[in-house]
């Protein structure tokens, strides 16, 4: 693919150029260039991971906006778990459910009932023997993407299942145009997101390709308009009954939920995108035995902890764990009619975004160049220069991004060069 959809994007005016962002990106994406940030569009993988750290508040996410519901006769939504999190002293989901309701959905239908499922087809893939172990989680795009760039060899030992989100979104499209017989074109899915990831992976779906997905609206866009709504006095005995997820679909939501309600051991679950990093290198090296699952989520704590949320990811994770006392363990299932929905229908494949050369033998040329100019280096990553790390700067410099003397350390002995140089020529003059 030549071309790429994001949902991080840069404000230029807020960006003071403080490199803060460049030394966090996991995949190199971002330069500063004339004092500001510049997001490489290819390497990108939405994982928010600058707009996190940026001082400034320079970096964002776009996500749907909510008058988007206007353009839909029916209106769905689908509820991320991490959402239930967010809430202070939450004892039944479904007040979050009803408030969603109360601004302007037609219907709810919770994420948490398409990781059930995902959960129930994981098993049964294991039992068949027909996954390459370690088998690698395909819920966290950001995750999938990272694989796709950095760990093409490690392509095979992704779970070959469609994420919760566009699992839920088909079967509520299903569900409701068989119920109402309406057109499945009139239904608007539009799933309540913790990061932009999820964004990113509505717009250009991994695994297929077009998403049942309509929009992704941020929870922190929609948190204000829904705590108004939850606010106002809630009868519990009158409340409508829509929940029909129960706790392992809700556990999605922070880090190991998703392992915990496949697998009893043998699992390894991983969040923060280092340490994700760290498990994946492990991986490649082989250096991970006796493992059959990883679970890896780029956000600390999992979903709870993405840009998108309002809440301290580890405050939300307890209150997740809390509604374990409300919810009944289970309550969706798989069968053998849900296979269109759920598997993949195109493969993964390898994005070489990184790649010096379509010319093997030019690759090669600049790999030598790139070795050579990085020697030359102080080799301490300041980023004074703009770029992530020194071998970063020394392929830039190879690709003509930038010029050898943008690192202030060869400008520097350069300029020592020249003043030494001046300095034995006047030497010189005065000696004759």
């Amino acid at each position: 693919m030549n071309t790429f959809f994001h949902s991080v994007a840069l404000e230029k005016e807020k960006c003071i150029g403080c490199t803060t962002c460049i030394k966090r990106c996991p995949t190199e994406a971002i330069r500063v260039r004339n004092g500001k940030a510049k997001i490489d569009s290819k390497r990108c993988i939405d994982c928010g991971e600058c707009i996190r750290v940026c001082p400034k508040n320079a970096k964002r996410a776009h996500s749907t906006r909510l008058d988007a519901l206007e353009h839909w006769k029916y209106k769905v939504a689908i509820p991320a778990p991490a959402l239930f999190g967010q809430f202070n002293n939450l004892n039944d989901i479904d007040i979050v459910l009803n408030g969603l309701k109360k601004i302007g959905f037609d219907e709810v239908y919770e994420v948490s009932r398409g990781a059930e499922v995902v959960s129930d087809v994981t098993k049964t893939l294991f039992d068949q023997n027909k996954l390459k172990k370690p088998v690698i989680s395909s819920a966290c795009p950001a995750v999938v993407r990272l694989i796709r760039q950095r760990f093409p060899s490690l392509i095979d030992n992704v779970l070959p299942l469609k994420a919760p989100m566009e699992v839920t979104a088909r079967m509520a499209k299903n569900e409701i145009s068989a119920r109402l017989g309406m057109p499945m074109e009139e239904i608007g899915v539009f799933f309540i997101t913790p990061c932009p990831a999820k964004v990113t992976d509505f717009a250009a779906p991994i695994g297929s390709a077009s998403s049942w997905v309509d929009g992704a609206i941020s929870i922190a866009k929609i948190f204000p308009r829904l705590s108004e709504a939850m606010d106002k006095e809630v009868d519990i005995n009158n409340l409508e009954r829509i929940a029909r997820s129960g706790m392992l679909g809700v556990n999605w939501a922070t880090s190991g939920g998703e392992s915990k309600a496949s697998f009893e051991e043998r699992y390894l679950a991983a969040d923060g995108i280092e340490n994700v990093i760290n498990v994946l290198e492990q991986i490649e090296d082989e250096r991970i035995q006796d493992i059959d699952f990883i679970e890896l989520n780029a956000c600390s704590g999992g979903c709870v902890g993405g840009v998108l949320c309002v809440e301290n990811p580890y405050i939300a994770k307890t209150r997740i764990h809390r509604l374990h006392k409300y919810l009944p363990e289970k309550q969706n299932h798989y069968d053998n009619s849900m296979n269109s929905i759920i598997n993949w229908t195109q493969e993964l494949e390898y994005t070489p975004v990184m790649k010096l050369s379509e010319d093997i033998n030019e690759a090669f040329t600049m790999m030598n160049e790139i070795e050579e100019l990085r020697k030359k280096l102080p080799q301490i990553d300041c980023g004074s220069c703009g770029s992530p790390t020194c071998k970063a700067f020394a392929e830039d410099v190879v690709k003509g991004k930038v010029k050898e003397t943008d690192c202030v350390f060869i400008l520097r002995q350069k300029v020592k060069n020249a003043a030494d140089a001046l300095s034995q020529i006047g030497a010189y003059d005065e000696s004759k």
